[in-house]
């Protein structure tokens, strides 16, 4: 029986960076027949322009939301401190470039950090290699890799999938049992209401 949980995610979603400790704690809690996928998404196609100041008070609104309904702390000197871009693709690149040192998850949650914490910009590419840098990672290297070709037909490949999977929106989390694809009910508060549809799923599908 083959049981893979696909994360479609994207590492500068607020509503993801808002479901983190949800999702670590069920991540810690999948039985061990299941294999975990990341897949980026990819919110905002490349940008060097400014966001323009409606979008960044819809979006610095979104954090507000975030931070009442689920208790998130963000760090809102970010929209002081830098000039925002709605560019999330090259972050996207930075966890799979990541991924290849075995660190994918790793800087996802750097990314996040420094964004909603550090009130640092990831849509910049030397915030990305700084970050690699501080994992571990031959920054030279890495920004070789961030801007490669592969990294970039492997975002193509991860994009689309996302489009084929049934989601709503990021994060969203769907179970694949033996070709079956089942979208799973994300809790941003409790992931045992999401492990209970898991093992439901793999009793009813599973072989």
């Amino acid at each position: 029986m083959s049981v893979t949980l696909y994360y479609i995610h994207d590492p500068m979603c607020s509503w993801c960076w808002g479901f983190r400790p949800t999702w670590d704690a069920l991540k810690q809690a999948l039985p061990g027949e299941v294999s975990l996928v990341n897949v980026a998404g990819g919110l905002a196609r490349d940008s060097d322009q400014m966001m323009p100041v409606e979008m960044q008070q819809t979006i610095e609104g979104y954090w507000h939301t975030i931070q009442a309904q689920l208790g998130t702390a963000f760090n809102f000197d970010f929209w002081r401190l830098n000039t925002p871009r709605r560019s999330t693709y090259m972050a996207c690149r930075a966890a799979i470039v990541a991924a290849q040192h075995g660190l994918e998850d790793a800087m996802i949650n750097a990314i996040q950090q420094a964004y909603y914490l550090q009130a640092v910009n990831p849509s910049d590419i030397q915030v990305l290699v700084d970050l690699a840098a501080g994992l571990g990672v031959n920054a030279e290297q890495f920004h070789v890799d961030l801007l490669s070709a592969a990294t970039e037909a492997e975002l193509t490949r991860q994009m689309a999938l996302a489009r084929r999977l049934p989601i709503d929106g990021f994060p969203s989390l769907v179970l694949e049992i033996d070709q079956q694809v089942l979208s799973i009910q994300r809790d941003y508060l409790s992931m045992e209401v999401m492990l209970a549809q898991i093992h439901d799923a793999i009793k009813q599908y599973g072989r």
